[in-house]
């Protein structure tokens, strides 16, 4: 991770030229459902910002991926013992994100099916929710952060600078998702990540704490047809027009 005092930073998108200058902290929190394009967007935002990238998702998957090692999946009790007793660290380096937990690197096993399948039911476990929210807030109290997930904008930053709303049909949402399972040389039946999917929206939508909604300021962008880089551009131009006004 990259720490900037006063240095300023040059970003060029497209034809226009940002001018960021660290003394401005923002706080850009950018929910949205499952894969609404919040990881990639969001790490490449950090990376030209400058600041730091905050996987809140990858928080709750380490949770459920020791839920599943310890077999505890159907004793809330011990998931939130879990939880308080996890030490659990992000590096955020060259565009990616390491996980760790407890010291060991777990970026790979979260990301399996078997977690994405449990990951749902575990973070909307209250006490979870509570724990992780504010060990999110400690991250990133102190601004230049970039932080996505599911109740960003809504719980764990309200009063986040700039606020976000990413989404996407299920039918794009299901082949990126596929597509990432394929890169990784795993193959996976296209109606099961669909039914995958459809299955976090309901419990990420209906649970009663922390449920997954748009921010009445929130800024909705579908990206469903947006390249990853059309993306952050938009994101880029709201940073820099909130910036403008506070020159």
């Amino acid at each position: 991770m990259l720490i900037f005092s006063s240095l300023k930073i040059f970003l060029q998108a497209e034809k226009s030229l940002y001018l960021y200058s660290m003394i401005d902290k923002l706080i850009v929190a950018i929910d949205g459902p499952a894969s609404s394009g919040k990881s990639t967007t969001a790490k490449l935002l950090a990376e030209k910002l400058g600041y730091l990238y905050i996987d809140t998702g990858a928080m709750y998957r380490a949770i459920t991926l020791l839920a599943i090692r310890n077999k505890i999946l159907d004793n809330e009790e011990e998931i939130i013992k879990l939880a308080k007793e996890i030490d659990i660290q992000l590096k955020f380096d060259k565009g990616q994100t390491t996980v760790f937990v407890d010291g060991v690197d777990v970026s790979e096993e979260i990301r399996s099916m078997e977690v994405s399948n449990h990951v749902s039911p575990v973070s909307k476990i209250e006490e979870v929710r509570k724990i992780m929210v504010q060990k999110q807030r400690m991250l990133g109290k102190n601004g230049g952060v970039v932080m996505e997930g599911r109740d960003i904008t809504t719980v764990v930053f309200p009063e986040a600078d700039l606020k976000i709303f990413l989404t996407a049909t299920i039918h794009e949402r299901a082949k990126r998702r596929v597509k990432e399972y394929q890169s990784k040389g795993i193959e996976i039946d296209f109606e099961q990540v669909v039914e995958n999917i459809n299955e976090r929206d309901r419990i990420d939508s209906s649970r009663e704490v922390s449920p997954l909604k748009k921010s009445e300021e929130a800024i909705e962008i579908d990206t469903s047809y947006l390249t990853i880089d059309e993306q952050v551009d938009l994101i880029l131009e709201k940073v820099n027009e909130l910036l403008s006004t506070r020159k």
